[in-house]
């Protein structure tokens, strides 16, 4: 029997938690939440144990069943006083999860998706949703699951777009069905929709020309025409248009299409000229148009561009790009434009491992790709004009908005909006929309005396609505008074920020003692944003202390946090944080500084663990009292984490390498070694192991730096700098050998292999690859010597010599299969089958691949899985097996393109064609 809801909330469509009253129980570690999970979905039925326990563990435990009641046991004690809404039952066979299924989020969702012509049934289910489902959790049965719930969100998109038009919308889905369409190019329902929302916005050309798009796609990789359904609202649509003129349609977007604003600003008012004169700008048309948008820090500018953005986003279906230039941070240099270029490659789809090494290549592929596309670029912060220039796409279509306390940034501009302060009625517009207009309305005198001594400066006056918001019950007058006893009567008002610092120093003595000194500190905190934990650890609060103090630091708008608990200043707010922060002793910022870095330091360490078990363990020193390293990492939510903070890990890393912090500037680079190497961020790679090299040379461990010359030279080598990769590869192996330390001299003939391959001399490859083989063997390391052992067996096979390439390869095979290391078992697989279908063994060939690709979907590794489906195709073809071939080529050439790997999906193209030109 379901239970009455009691305040209580399942949720599973994100991370997996359950709230009571509002506040998270903890539900324990990753194995008892997905229990937990198993359960929830299936509320109020029994789920057999065995069941339970395929769930749980892909390969169980001995005593699986004992580990599964000890779980359920946990969780009861963990929702004890809640059992008026849920309720864990032990059935015949099984448990149960009794629960009101309103109070899970999945089964709200499926019950408003159900409503599929109700708009807002189907906007209140999607809105359900946090991110990835079961989120936090991993394994097989996590993945299908996954999967399977995705695919239940996207039919509820569906449904709501056709929901939508049915009640008649069209222009306003256009943005985003174009980016729907990109990303599922041969789903024709998809299509469909964005035909009909094209003609309803007036753009019955670009309909037809995607259709046309569309048609052409479907015929040349799944070889079929368009449906009946599809070919008939082409039909409708090409009679309504009397002369539709394929050349003059603009260019419809297929590819990536980046969604990099930041959301839109709160309580934005006023600046209505400005508004229209950026409306006007981009009507304009011809050249790139191209608006700077001047005046001092706080006076609005960013929020001026994003407010302008998110009202016209319509404008740009092929995306919008963002990128803070920091050309005026308090603590760090402005950003080089060649990064800022990486960062937009990254967001168009080129993934940073097939970027051009050369600046000036990242450059003119940028613009290549910004060619045709209606697409909007905003450059946050920028120092002047020579920082923005490199980053301006070529061509007419594009829009660019440029931000920038200097008027320099102008020079590039077609037109400048020069900001000043705020008049009184887009001042008093502000302050309504943040304290209600009752409040206002009851005492107009007060609220013109606020604008006068805030000099209309909208952060100032932000500021001081944040602290009234916080106090309702305080007049207005009051609020008036304690700024006019602060002197600010007397501020000259040439300078509209002149009255921030006054109104930061009146804003701070509202504060606890604990609230100023976090907010003393925070202003001291490397890199742009801050998480919980990490302020946690700065501060030196336990976790839910900490939360309070940052809330109440947002409520007094010092602090702005977006939807993933990031926290940030604006740079003048943090500006004054760092001044305050010097009337703390100096030993406590430097305890605080050190927290910091423990935090990311230990947290880094635990979460390269997860991604690459294998490594060595670092020798870290404990971390110092208060810091709130994170407790529990599998590998999907270390790489998350390793996102999100990573633009901080390198901050962090360079405020420890500037402060001569040498151990951890060396344990750091390490840490992100991993990372950086998965995600292919070969230049945050040579910038971290450089400052890794010199922090070595003080270090009196002679590993670390043979480590770092080895790995700086590896990334060299990887980028193409070939001259700069054997030098420091050669010191490595010189200073291995001089101190006889053999596993560094394998570590280094491994990598020394790699940057022959790369320079095409194989031969040379396998003289260092047989080195690291014979000495890992004779080191007893047999996880490294059966990586050496296949990488023998690749270039004996790229050399030609089959026969001793398989040899190597099965004894590398035999090993890995005793060490459980699915991974590189499916690399092995896979050489193997090259081996075998160069020798003419093509059904023992078609067996390796398939082997290899079980393994590699399992694991989720799609860019090797890609490769090994490309290479299945050619075994079988030798067969004769052409339609299997056609198959696995289609299905290539569609991870291909989802990859933007053109030159192989190209190739594969290509090789189709070859083969429907064969006989047989």
């Amino acid at each position: 029997m379901a239970r009455r809801r009691c305040g209580v909330e399942v949720r599973l469509l994100g991370e997996v938690v359950v709230l009571a009253g509002g506040r998270p129980v903890d539900l324990g570690p990753a194995r008892q939440r997905c229990v937990w999970a198993a359960l929830a979905l299936d509320a109020n039925r029994v789920v057999p144990v065995e069941r339970l326990v395929e769930r749980v563990w892909d390969e169980p435990p001995l005593r699986a069943r004992a580990v599964l009641t000890s779980y359920v046991s946990r969780l009861r004690q963990a929702l004890a006083g809640h059992d008026g809404a849920v309720g864990l039952v032990r059935r015949s066979g099984g448990y149960l999860l009794e629960a009101d299924e309103s109070v899970i989020d999945l089964h709200r969702f499926r019950a408003l998706a159900a409503r599929t012509g109700d708009v807002d049934a189907l906007t209140g289910a999607l809105a359900l949703w946090r991110g990835e489902p079961l989120a936090g959790l991993s394994g097989p049965w996590v993945e299908a699951e996954r999967d399977r719930l995705r695919q239940e969100r996207l039919a509820a998109e569906h449904d709501l777009v056709d929901a939508r038009l049915a009640a008649g919308q069209g222009a306003e889905l256009v943005a985003e069905l174009a980016a729907r369409a990109a990303e599922h190019p041969l789903d024709e329902r998809v299509a469909g929709q964005y035909l009909l929302a094209l003609h309803r916005a007036g753009r019955t050309a670009d309909a037809l020309a995607h259709y046309r798009l569309v048609e052409r796609r479907l015929a040349r990789d799944l070889g079929t025409d368009p449906g009946p359904a599809l070919r008939e609202l082409h039909r409708r649509l090409r009679d309504t248009d009397p002369d539709p003129d394929p050349d003059t349609a603009p260019p419809v977007a297929t590819g990536p299409v980046p969604r990099q604003l930041p959301a839109a600003p709160p309580h934005f008012t006023g600046r209505d000229a400005e508004l229209t004169a950026l409306t006007a700008a981009a009507e304009r048309g011809g050249a790139v148009v191209i608006s700077a948008i001047t005046g001092a820090g706080g006076i609005g500018k960013t929020w001026l561009a994003l407010h302008w953005a998110h009202r016209n986003l319509h404008r740009f279906p092929d995306g919008q790009l963002f990128v803070d230039l920091r050309g005026f941070s308090p603590d760090s240099e402005p950003m080089d434009p060649a990064v800022a270029v990486r960062g937009f490659l990254d967001a168009l789809g080129v993934p940073p491992g097939r970027q051009p090494a050369d600046p000036s290549a990242q450059t003119a592929l940028f613009h290549e790709l910004a060619a045709g596309k209606r697409m909007l670029l905003v450059l946050d912060n920028a120092a002047g004009a020579a920082q923005a220039a490199p980053l301006l796409p070529g061509g007419s279509t594009c829009t660019v908005l440029v931000t920038s306390r200097s008027r320099t940034a102008a020079a590039v501009a077609g037109r400048e909006l020069a900001l000043g302060v705020l008049d009184d009625t887009e001042a008093r517009d502000l302050l309504t929309a943040k304290l209600g207009a009752g409040r206002t309305a009851a005492e107009p005198a007060a609220v013109t005396e606020l604008i006068r001594l805030c000099g209309g400066f909208p952060l100032a006056l932000g500021i001081v609505a944040g602290h009234a918001h916080t106090r309702p019950h305080l007049p207005l007058s009051v609020v008036a008074a304690d700024l006019r006893d602060l002197g600010l009567a007397a501020l000259e008002d040439s300078d509209p920020t002149a009255s921030l610092p006054a109104v930061l120093s009146w804003s701070l003595r509202a504060l606890t003692p604990d609230q100023r000194r976090a907010y003393a500190l925070l202003g001291t905190a490397p890199g742009p944003d801050i998480g919980l934990p990490a302020a946690a650890s700065l501060v030196g609060l336990p976790r839910d202390e900490a939360a309070a103090v940052l809330a109440a630091l947002e409520h007094a708008s010092l602090l702005t946090r977006d939807g993933h608990d990031r926290h940030r200043m604006h740079d003048l707010i943090r500006a004054h944080a760092a001044d305050t922060a010097h009337d703390l002793p100096e030993p406590e910022r430097d305890a605080a500084l050190r927290r910091l870095l423990d935090f990311y330091l230990h947290t880094a360490d635990a979460a390269d663990r997860a991604v690459y078990p294998s490594r060595g363990t670092l020798a870290l020193d404990p971390p110092a009292p208060g810091v709130h390293p994170h407790p529990d990492f599998d590998p999907a939510t270390a790489m998350a984490w390793f996102d999100a903070e990573h633009p901080n890990l390198l901050a962090a890393h360079h405020h420890a390498a500037a402060r001569g912090r040498h151990r951890t500037t060396w344990d750091l680079a390490r840490s992100l070694h991993s990372y950086h190497q998965r995600r292919g961020h070969l230049h945050d790679r040579i910038t971290v192991w450089r400052a890794a090299l010199a922090a070595a040379a003080h270090l009196p461990d002679p590993g670390a730096l043979i480590q770092a010359h080895r790995l700086l030279g590896t990334a060299q080598a990887l980028l193409g700098r070939h001259e700069e990769a054997f030098e420091h590869m050669h010191r490595a192996l010189a200073l291995a050998e001089e101190h006889r330390d053999p596993t560094h001299q394998a570590h280094t003939h491994r990598m020394l292999a790699l940057a022959w391959e790369r320079q095409g001399d194989d031969r040379r490859a396998l003289e260092h690859i047989t080195r690291s083989l014979h000495l890992h063997r004779a080191l007893g390391q047999p996880v490294l010597e059966a990586d050496a052992l296949n990488a023998v067996g690749w270039y004996h096979a790229r050399l030609g010599d089959y026969d001793t390439a398989r040899e190597h390869c099965l004894a590398a095979l035999a090993l890995q299969r005793d060490q459980a290391d699915d991974g590189a078992v499916a690399n092995t697989l896979d050489s193997l089958g090259y081996i075998d279908h160069r020798t003419g063994r093509h059904a023992e060939a078609v067996e390796h691949y398939r082997q290899a690709l079980d393994r590699y979907r399992e694991l989720g590794i799609t860019y090797e899985y890609t490769d090994t489906l490309d290479r299945l195709g050619h075994p079988h073809a030798a067969l004769g097996q052409r339609d299997r071939a056609r198959e696995v080529w289609r299905e290539a050439l569609r991870l291909y393109r989802h990859q933007d790997r053109d030159t192989d999906a190209d190739r594969v193209r290509r090789q189709l064609d070859e083969l429907d030109g064969r006989p047989g």
